[in-house]
This record gives C-alpha cells, sequence and structure tokens, in this order.
C-alpha cells in the first residue's frame, strides 16, 4: 500500500505546486488551482490519482482546519456589535438566497431537497477572496466593507446547522424530520455542555501547557483540543466540523488566540488544499460537455440571483445605492464554504448527480470570476449608478474650494497611522498639509477633529490637481501599496516632474520598481526598524554620535541603492554638492580592456569613483574584494560624479 500511495502523493504535490504557482503569479486564489489539479488528475478525467476512503477522510481534515480557524474569529461582542448587519443583512441574505434556491431547483424539475443543497451551497461567498482583495485595497473599514465583512461572518455561521441538515437529506421524507431534529437537539446540548464546562476548563489548561515553554508541547495541545471536539461530535452522530468549529470557538476567548492561529495555518493549509482537490476529483468532464448550456445557465443565474437579492437587501439595511452594488457585486460569486456543503451532499447522496456536476461547475466559474469582478468594481459601479459621478464631482469640488488658497503645502496620500503622524509633524513646523484618504467614515471623523484631511483617492490625476498639485512642495504616499504608488508617481511627474515623491513600502522589495518610475525618497519600514535598532544599540555600546551616524548612512545608501536589481541614475537627489554621486552600469564586453584584469590593477579610487557592485550571471557581489578577476559579460556598477564615471567607463572598455 505504501508503495501504491507514494506516487500518488508525488503527482499531487508536483501538480499543486505547479499550478499553484502558475496561479499566485496571475494573481488568481490558490484554491481555484487546487480545484483545478482535481479536475485534470481525478479518477473522472486523467486517472492519474485514485479516489480513496482514506484519501476522503484525510481531505476532510482539511474542512476541520478551516471551521476550527472560522471558531477562531469568532467574537460573541463583535457578533453583538454587528448584530444588525451580520444578523439581519447577513441572516436575510441566506435565507432569501436559500429560497429562490429552492424555488429554482423545483422549477428545474428536482427535488425540494436538493433546493436546499443547491441554495445553501450557492449563498456562500468566498471569504478567502473577497477578505483579501479588501485589505490589499485598505477597505476592510470602509462602509461597504463592514457590511461584506459582517455577510461572510453570518454565512461561516450558517454553515454550521447547514453542516447538521444536509447528511439527513439523503433519508426518505418520513424519516427526514426526526433525523433533523435529533441531530438539532444534539447539537444543541454538546454546545451546552462545551461552552459550559470548556469556559471553565480550557484558560487553566491552556496556563497550565504554556507554562512549560515548549512549542512542540503547545501544538500538540492545540491538536488534541481540535481533533478531540471533532472526534466527540462525529461519536454524537454529527460532523467533524461542528467540534472543530466548537473548539476553535472556546480559545477564542483565551488570550492564546493568536498564538494557536499562527500555529495551526500550517496545517489547515496543507489539508485544505487537499480538500480542494479532492472536490476537483468530483468533477467529470465528460458530465460537463454534455450539460455546457445548463452550465452557462446556472452560471449566469447564481451571480444574477445573487447580486440582485444582495443589492436590494442592502438597500433595504439603508446602504446607500453605489455601497449596495459594491456589496452586491463582492459578495455574489459563490464561495469555498459551497465546495464543503456541496461534498456533504455527494458523500450522502443528498443531490442528483448531474445537477451537482452542474452546480459544481457554475459555482467554480463564478469564483475564477471574483478577482475580475473585484479588480473592475469602480468601473461598474460607476456604469451602473450616475449618482457616483455626482458625489465624485462633489468630492473634487470641495477638495478644490478647500485647497484654494494653499500654496507650497504638502500633498500626503492617504491618512493613516502613517499619515496622521507624519501630518502632524509637519504642522508643528508650519508646514501646510493636504490629506487624502479614501475611507469617508475616517475623513469624516478626522475633519470633524480639526484635521485637514479631504475623501478622495490619490490615485486618480483629477483628484491630485484638486488638492493643488501645481502649487505643493512635495506629495508623500503613506501607505504600502506599490500598485497605487505607482499611479501616483506617474500622475504627479507628468503634472509636476521636478516634484519630488516620498514613497513609503513594507519591505525593500519593491524599491527599484519605485526608483525606476520616479520615486526621490522610498522608505521601507522593515529596513527602517532594522536601521534604527541598529543605530540605538550602537549608541547603547558608547560609540560616538557622528560615527553612528556615518554608518548609519552608509548602510542606508548601499541598502536602497541595490535593491531589486534596478540601478538609478543618480542617488542622494537632496545633496547640497553640485555633482552628486550617481550610479552608472558598464557591461565588460569580450574586447574589453579590462577583461581578465583584477579591480584593484584598474585603480579606480584615483578617478574618484567606487566599485559598489558586480553583477555576473545573474549574480551580485556588493562592495566586491580587490583582487576579484574581471569577465566578459560582467556588469560593473560604478559610484562616483558624473564626469568621474566617464573617465572609470573609458579605463574599463578602452584601457
Amino acid at each position: 500500500m505504501m508503495h501504491d500511495a507514494l506516487p500518488v502523493a508525488l503527482i499531487l504535490l508536483a501538480s499543486a505546486v505547479v499550478v499553484v504557482v502558475l496561479f499566485r503569479s496571475l494573481s488568481i486564489p490558490a484554491i481555484l488551482g487546487y480545484l483545478l489539479v482535481g479536475a485534470v488528475i481525478g479518477p473522472l478525467a486523467m486517472g492519474l490519482v485514485p479516489e480513496t476512503e482514506s484519501q476522503r477522510y484525510l481531505a476532510e481534515f482539511g474542512v476541520v482546519f478551516l471551521m476550527f480557524s472560522v471558531g477562531l474569529e469568532f467574537s460573541l461582542p463583535q457578533l453583538m456589535g454587528m448584530r444588525r448587519v451580520v444578523l439581519g443583512f447577513g441572516g436575510t441574505q441566506v435565507a432569501v438566497v436559500m429560497a429562490v434556491g429552492v424555488v429554482a431547483a423545483v422549477a428545474a424539475g428536482l427535488t425540494w431537497r436538493e433546493g436546499i443543497v443547491a441554495g445553501g451551497a450557492v449563498a456562500m461567498s468566498s471569504t478567502a477572496i473577497v477578505s483579501k482583495e479588501l485589505a490589499e485595497r485598505m477597505q476592510l473599514h470602509s462602509e461597504y466593507g463592514r457590511g461584506v465583512m459582517g455577510v461572510l461572518l453570518f454565512q461561516d455561521l450558517a454553515v454550521i446547522p447547514l453542516i447538521v441538515v444536509i447528511p439527513a437529506l439523503g433519508l426518505t421524507e418520513a424519516e427526514i424530520a426526526r433525523a433533523i431534529a435529533i441531530a438539532l437537539v444534539k447539537a444543541a446540548a454538546i454546545l451546552a455542555i462545551v461552552l459550559f464546562l470548556g469556559q471553565r476548563l480550557m484558560r487553566p489548561l491552556f496556563h497550565l501547557v504554556a507554562r512549560q515553554k515548549s512549542s512542540e508541547l503547545f501544538v500538540l495541545f492545540v491538536l488534541l483540543v481540535a481533533l478531540g471536539l471533532a472526534w466527540v461530535t462525529q461519536q454524537a452522530g454529527l460532523s467533524l466540523a461542528l467540534g472543530a468549529f466548537l473548539a476553535g470557538m472556546l480559545i477564542s476567548e483565551t488570550e492564546y488566540r493568536y498564538q494557536v492561529e499562527d500555529y495551526i495555518k500550517p496545517f489547515r493549509d496543507v489539508l485544505l488544499g487537499l480538500f480542494f482537490v479532492t472536490i476537483g476529483m468530483l468533477l467529470d468532464p465528460h458530465v460537463l460537455v454534455g450539460h455546457a448550456v445548463a452550465i452557462a445557465l446556472a452560471f449566469a443565474l447564481l451571480l444574477f440571483v445573487k447580486f440582485v437579492a444582495i443589492f436590494v437587501l442592502a438597500r433595504v439595511f439603508g446602504s446607500a445605492r453605489p455601497t449596495a452594488l459594491r456589496q452586491a457585486l463582492a459578495l455574489a460569486p459563490a464561495g469555498e464554504f459551497g465546495f464543503v456543503l456541496l461534498a456533504l451532499a455527494q458523500s450522502g447522496h443528498a443531490m442528483d448527480p448531474p445537477a451537482l456536476q452542474v452546480l459544481l461547475a457554475a459555482a467554480l466559474l463564478s469564483m475564477l470570476a471574483a478577482p475580475l469582478v473585484l479588480s473592475r468594481m469602480e468601473r461598474i459601479v460607476l456604469y451602473l449608478d450616475s449618482s457616483e459621478w455626482t458625489q465624485r464631482a462633489l468630492a473634487l469640488h470641495t477638495l478644490s474650494v478647500k485647497s484654494m488658497s494653499t500654496r507650497g503645502h504638502v500633498i500626503v496620500c492617504g491618512y493613516g497611522r502613517s499619515g496622521q503622524a507624519l501630518a502632524h509633524f509637519l504642522e508643528r513646523e508650519k508646514i501646510p498639509v493636504m490629506a487624502l484618504d479614501s475611507d469617508p467614515e475616517r475623513v469624516r471623523e478626522a475633519a470633524a477633529a480639526g484635521d485637514s484631511v479631504v475623501f478622495g483617492d490619490a490615485a486618480r490625476r483629477e483628484v491630485l490637481v484638486a488638492a493643488a498639485i501645481s502649487r505643493a512642495s512635495a506629495v508623500v504616499v503613506s501607505f504600502a501599496d506599490t500598485p497605487k504608488a505607482l499611479s501616483i508617481i506617474a500622475h504627479a511627474h507628468a503634472l509636476r516632474p521636478e516634484l519630488p515623491v516620498i514613497v513609503r513600502t513594507f519591505d525593500d522589495t519593491d524599491v527599484g520598481r519605485l526608483k525606476e518610475a520616479g520615486a526621490a525618497e522610498i522608505v521601507a519600514e522593515v529596513v527602517e526598524g532594522s536601521l534604527m535598532l541598529a543605530t540605538q544599540t550602537m549608541m547603547q555600546l558608547g560609540l560616538p554620535l557622528n560615527r553612528v551616524l556615518r554608518r548609519l548612512r552608509e548602510v542606508r545608501e548601499e541598502r536602497y541603492t541595490f535593491t531589486g536589481g534596478f540601478f538609478p541614475g543618480a542617488t542622494d537627489a537632496g545633496d547640497s554638492e553640485q555633482d552628486p554621486p550617481r550610479l552608472h552600469s558598464v557591461v565588460i564586453g569580450p574586447d574589453a580592456a579590462s577583461e581578465g584584469m583584477m579591480l584593484e590593477r584598474l585603480n579606480l579610487d584615483a578617478l574618484g569613483v567606487k566599485v559598489s557592485a558586480v553583477r555576473r550571471k545573474g549574480e551580485r557581489e556588493v562592495n566586491p574584494s580587490p583582487d576579484m578577476r574581471l569577465r566578459a559579460g560582467d556588469v560593473v556598477v560604478l559610484l562616483g560624479p558624473q564626469e568621474a564615471l566617464a573617465r572609470a567607463e573609458m579605463r574599463l572598455l578602452q584601457g
């Protein structure tokens, strides 16, 4: 059996790695890559991987850890604080979509039980895709972002009763009501016992384990709690996922929640990937080809019905039309929990196989469409809602009026923590500030407190024009978002080529791209944090301040100059010298005079030029040793004044 299992495991791993790398490079969620792997190599397609009971059972552990993570995120105070959105908007959305699913299923010739499965599956939206997109766009705390996250929270909770109900749908009609009633009573009893005893036992047990100061013991205990409660619920005739959710909910009330989440993530991601591979294996290409029209119709109906239902409900619950449109667009595609429910229906024979195939394919297509819809959300909203144009025009008018008498100001793009700290610092120096932020609530609260901040997306050219960029002294991008920063730099340089743009990034990965785009200065949080740590350490050790500052400058220049493989034409843009140091790269050809010579023999220092780096076959050596011999194909990076660089290049190439 081991000899049979190992090739299967290798095929799964190799396929998953290749497809997930491809999908991530295309900015497509990895979940879809796993589904594609299962569909291609599964027993119903290429047949490289057989479907076995042990394989399905192992994949079920992916759902266990997914529900455990949902339990960790569950917060009763948060639920009560957002009860109108979560219970009202979210609960009504799930109920309405499920009701439509039942009606549509019956109209298509299916049973009401299959309608419950279909409605429950399509009522779910993708927490993984939507939350990731909102976080990257910094819209989690916007008005529409909070509504979306509230609905997603209820959908996660709604999975629990559906996991209890769906396995019973495969029984005869006379047995369904009795089986569901017994299952719900068992679930309620276990929930009461676990919450009553668990709250009293969990924290003392975690304290005991944590005092041992062993990460290995901590992980073992977390696995014991998660899998132990999952086993208890299974023995009670319920699902493993319910017990895992209860375990996560108990731990979420302790101070160890974030540590547990960090430890459990590798188990969850690997096993969840295997689960989605097994879901992909359920797709039968022969059935899909024969039902292509039905799949296309189901795909269109899924998106249309959910979009209309969510838009109408959002309006009923008080959202403005543009906000309701954004919420409907974000939540219309299906989600990963829909596949969990469909897998349960397949194993419990609760749905006709061809209908299951059609629904699986339609849900998969909708998830593939989700990133595309989210990336074009603003264009779609502007097309569907003419009032959004009016609101944006009003915001631009307000911004123009506010900036009318402003001159020599700094435009701060983004008014989060970094933007606010910078604005307050500049205001103490009597430097006028015009801050732009796309979060209306933040703008409203900050403006009410007297801060100079207005609503506007700084990545749009007209917003920068309205902020009086023609009279500004600098532009600062205070948020770590490289694509938006590149857009701001491009607009700023098109409007004012000489205007300095200072950009914040999280790390030094994109420094080269930002320098190439024209950023005057780049502040990488990780780099600057490490430099400040080194500075404080050296000062505590008693090193002279001027030596510490000199070393800090040297390291900062080297760090930012050579990051990412791009070498800018000039550094130290703020230097007061007439001819500031510049970087220049020289390619050593086979006929170059310096080919085969050691660096020290070239004596470039006498010309006032330093060899900062040598790139050879894709590898870079910073501050190379003097005895390094140059070879044909080397790229020598020189640092020095412009005239000295010209002389050094002639020496390298002509001798």
